[in-house]
């Protein structure tokens, strides 16, 4: 299983870096006919307000609504519980990352899941057994 970050699912809703969104189109679609997706609940709420408001040609709310409850039915969503916020400041304050990206290692690693898709962490790192991939830099794990 793969858990995809915030940022690779703007890219392929933003038309702003035409590379970059040809490859996150390419990665969701491989991880979603494999069945190997899993987003969180964090991920889903930022995607919700960043194609929104946050790039140069937003979104519709009720496109953006319709695309969030896609993922819903198509891809393991795993909620952010207690246990994933304290793992997350515990992640935070030992391996110095930085809190929501935290919160995003700990839904991941509290679900057993192994690979991280995100610009955000250093590419090749691995905290606590989940490995961060950059997909504009290296390949996703196969299955």
């Amino acid at each position: 299983m793969v858990l995809v970050d915030t940022n690779i699912l703007v890219y392929a809703y933003d038309p702003g870096d035409e590379r970059k969104t040809r490859r996150a189109i390419e990665v969701l679609t491989q991880l979603e006919l494999s069945k190997r997706g899993v987003l969180s609940t964090q991920i889903l709420n930022e995607f919700f307000n960043t194609v929104t408001r946050n790039i140069p040609n937003p979104i519709e709310l009720s496109s953006a609504r319709v695309t969030v409850q896609r993922f819903i039915e198509h891809w393991e969503i795993v909620p952010v519980t207690t246990d994933v916020v304290q793992e997350g400041m515990r992640g935070a304050v030992e391996h110095q990352l930085a809190f929501w990206d935290s919160l995003i290692w700990a839904a991941a690693k509290l679900n057993g899941v192994d690979t991280i898709l995100t610009e955000d962490f250093s590419h090749g790192q691995v905290v606590e057994g989940v490995r961060i991939v950059n997909p504009f830099l290296g390949e996703v794990p196969p299955p």
